[in-house]
């Protein structure tokens, strides 16, 4: 099994989110929970350039996926 490459922290980062712990962790809180039917690249508090990053990524299952599915799961 491949480690995963990439937390949280650097996922916000490269969003340009605030990627401190606390920053992350208030983000959650305050976007959840996301509706089931929801794809979270389209969840409506995204910039277009963090929507078009996470639906790459998703859709490439590139080096990010792992992380950006561990935050659709902590958003719901």
């Amino acid at each position: 099994m491949q480690a995963q490459l990439h937390t949280m922290n650097n996922l916000f980062a490269q969003l340009g989110l605030p990627s401190e712990e606390a920053a992350v962790e208030n983000f959650i809180a305050a976007h959840r929970p996301l509706e089931n039917d929801i794809a979270l690249y389209r969840a409506p508090f995204w910039t277009s350039a963090q929507r078009d990053f996470l639906k790459e990524e998703i859709i490439e299952d590139a080096d990010w996926s792992a992380v950006i599915d561990e935050l659709n799961e902590r958003l719901r």
